[in-house]
């Protein structure tokens, strides 16, 4: 099973999880398919809000995740920097880059601030999402037609979410 990610404890509790994955397209398509509303509901989460440095989003994720997220950095094309649930103890930080490489675009996405004891899942879900990101890069659209919500994964993201959450565990305990 192929590992696009790898995590690591920053403190005695709370650690990182980077991932990343290289696509066939350009950078600016590859920046639209991360910041755009509609593109972001192809593949990860529903947004709303405030889409631009400074502002506050709300987004619900295919994995069920949902809160609030503060746009710190955009310096596209090339660099996003959020802080999700800003000012409470289960904030964090969700860094990306995007580098050209070619026709095609490198992506390598940090999650900074997770709790160290479920770090194998955070790094599942962020390859879940990647793996799907190219699904909708591939496709030119939705990866979940069936939806999700607060309360319900996508299946399809959950499914894989379980399968590669094993492997994880098994990598970041070797």
């Amino acid at each position: 099973m192929r590992i696009i990610g790898t995590v690591r404890a920053l403190d005695k509790t709370r650690g990182a999880v980077r991932v990343e994955d290289v696509y066939d397209t350009d950078i600016k398509d590859l920046l639209e398919a991360c910041t755009t509303p509609q593109r972001l509901a192809r593949w990860i989460a529903e947004v709303s809000g405030d889409l631009r440095e400074g502002g506050t989003v709300h987004a619900v994720f295919t994995s069920t995740w949902s809160g609030p997220a503060r746009i710190e950095i955009c310096d596209a094309p090339h660099h996003l920097l959020l802080t999700t649930e800003p000012g409470t103890d289960d904030e964090s930080q969700v860094e990306a880059w995007l580098t050209a490489e070619g026709a095609r675009t490198r992506l390598v996405v940090e999650e900074r601030g997770l709790p160290v004891d479920s770090l194998h899942f955070y790094g599942a879900g962020w390859q879940v999402h990647l793996e799907d990101l190219g699904r909708a890069l591939a496709s030119d659209g939705q990866v979940h037609p069936d939806g999700w919500s607060e309360q319900e994964p996508a299946a399809a993201w959950h499914a894989r979410w379980t399968e590669l959450s094993t492997a994880y565990q098994e990598a970041s305990a070797g």
